[in-house]
C-alpha cells in the first residue's frame, strides 16, 4: 500500500530515543527521496527536532549528487544529450544504454562541453585521435 501521509509515519520513528542518529538520517533521506525533495523550512525543522544538527551535512550534501534535497518550483535538470543508438545491434535483454557510456565515448572523442565538464582536459591539437589520452 502506498503511504498517504509519510510525515505522520516518519515522526514517531524520528522522535523515538532508542533509534540511532544514523537510522534517523536514513529515515529522513528516504522521506526526501520519496517526495522528490522537501522545503528548506521543513528540513530545518526535522533536523532541529530530531537533534542531528552536527550530522545534517550528511543530508544536505546529497545535493552535490543531483538529488533534489530542497525542492523548488524551478527544478533545473542536468540532462545530457543522448546519442542515437537506434541502429546499433543490441541483445534482447540489454536495450537500455546508461548515460555513462555516452559520456565516456564523448570524452574519448574530445566532445565534452567544457561548461558541464570543467575538469576534463582538452586533448592537444596534434592528437591524432587514435585513443584516449
Amino acid at each position: 500500500q502506498k503511504v498517504k501521509d509519510s510525515m505522520r509515519v516518519l515522526l514517531p520513528v524520528l522522535l523515538n530515543k532508542s533509534h540511532d542518529n544514523y537510522d534517523k538520517i536514513r529515515a529522513i533521506l528516504l522521506y526526501i527521496f520519496s517526495t522528490n525533495g522537501t522545503t528548506q523550512e521543513n528540513l530545518d525543522k526535522l533536523i532541529q527536532n530530531v537533534q542531528i544538527e552536527s550530522d545534517s551535512d550528511m543530508i544536505r550534501n546529497w545535493k552535490y549528487l543531483d538529488v533534489p534535497v530542497i525542492s523548488s518550483f524551478v527544478v533545473q535538470q542536468h540532462k545530457y544529450a543522448r546519442r542515437d543508438r537506434s541502429k546499433e545491434e543490441t541483445f534482447q535483454l540489454s536495450r537500455w544504454t546508461p548515460v555513462i557510456k555516452d559520456v565516456m565515448e564523448d570524452a574519448i572523442e574530445n566532445k565534452l562541453d567544457s561548461k558541464d565538464w570543467p575538469y576534463c582536459s582538452r586533448c592537444p591539437p596534434t592528437w591524432n585521435g587514435s585513443g584516449a589520452v
